[in-house]
């Protein structure tokens, strides 16, 4: 599982990256053409204006709507756990009570 979120982490940081890259190129061209007032070179420039306005509000879009997915998933099972707790809380005492076990054994090892 931690290796499925590195892979997903690292993806979408080099996703990030490519589209910050790809602004700037864009930002550059858009600036280096601003002079220019050929009639295509305008209308291309406007376009990748569009598109590159268009692709930022989706990709903000799409970045929130993962948040709030992620966040209501981890208070789902937060909620799971609170509610096995208070259902076995004998069974949750001594899963607490062996995992510090574990940990003071871990600890006293150095």
């Amino acid at each position: 599982m931690a290796s499925q979120h590195s892979r997903t982490s690292e993806s979408t940081q080099q996703l990030k990256e490519d589209l910050q890259h790809l602004t700037k190129t864009i930002e550059e061209l858009v600036e280096a053409t601003a002079d220019d007032s050929r009639s295509n070179i305008k209308e291309l420039r406007e376009r990748a204006e569009k598109r590159m306005k268009d692709t930022r509000e989706r990709l903000e879009a799409r970045g929130e709507r993962l948040y709030g997915e992620a966040r209501d998933n981890v208070t789902q099972q937060a909620d799971a756990c609170d509610r096995y707790v208070h259902d076995n809380p004998w069974t949750s005492i001594g899963i607490g009570a062996a995992v510090g076990v574990v940990v003071g054994m871990l600890i006293g090892r150095r």
